[in-house]
């Protein structure tokens, strides 16, 4: 596994609590790490998991206020302005402020969780748990090649269409001109057959079974699925006709 270090949890201004919180975190990524490398994967997945329970739930991304709400705030502007309320202003906004290391740990922390899914071939749960981290570190290469391997082995079109997506991610974060970027370029030229296949794959037993429950419903009526053609209108999708 590659290892992923910290810096200090140590923060100007913090309050005892996240200082204790961070630290016994740290100690649980730290305990996961040595299960991890002794491939006990269960208990480092406890452990990882255990040091998440420590660090502060991410914060919601905030839904901006609409065309109504503005009017709103501008119809009650004065009313709300009060000394009071400006405090109470002040202490929501440091409220929505994370720590950066919480969030730093947290990444880290799931990205292993990560790993340990991969190596007890739950690469769904990998994938989520990869998904966790890039909410907090959109540019976690590792996460990002992580999750980009565990949705090539599920081998369906639509995780293989998420594996060429972090591809093309990974390419904007690593130099071009590294050996890196050529490989994940070799990637792509090779997983390009394997999407389309899976595409064309799906799309055939996703007809089959709309043929299977129109025959039942048509049956009804004399008719089958036999009087419609489904013509490919070289857009990537079908033109249906009709014939007695």
């Amino acid at each position: 596994m590659p290892s992923d270090h910290l810096e200090s949890s140590e923060s100007t201004g913090s309050s005892r609590t996240s200082q204790e919180s961070l630290q016994y975190a740290n100690e649980q990524k730290d305990e996961g790490n040595d299960h991890f490398r002794a491939q006990r994967w269960e208990e480092a997945l406890a452990s990882y998991r255990a040091g998440l329970g420590y660090l502060p739930k991410r914060i919601p991304s905030t839904k901006l206020p609409s065309t109504e709400d503005d009017e709103a705030l501008e119809n009650n502007a004065e009313s709300s302005k009060s000394p009071q309320a400006s405090k109470a202003d002040d202490v929501g906004e440091a409220e929505i402020r994370e720590d950066p290391e919480s969030v730093k740990l947290r990444a880290v922390l799931n990205a292993n969780i990560a790993a340990c899914y991969v190596k007890l071939n739950d690469h769904k749960a990998a994938v989520d748990a990869c998904t966790q981290a890039l909410l907090d570190d959109p540019q976690y290469i590792k996460a990002l090649q992580r999750r980009a391997s565990s949705n090539d082995k599920l081998d369906t079109w639509s995780s293989l269409t998420a594996v060429q997506e972090d591809y093309n991610a990974l390419l904007k974060l690593v130099p071009s001109s590294s050996n890196e970027a050529k490989d994940i370029q070799r990637s792509l030229h090779n997983l390009k057959p394997r999407l389309e296949a899976a595409q064309k794959k799906e799309t055939g037993e996703m007809l089959d079974k709309l043929k299977g429950l129109g025959n039942s419903i048509l049956g009804n009526f004399g008719l089958s699925t036999d009087n419609f053609k489904f013509v490919p209108n070289g857009q990537g999708g079908y033109s249906v006709d009709f014939s007695k």
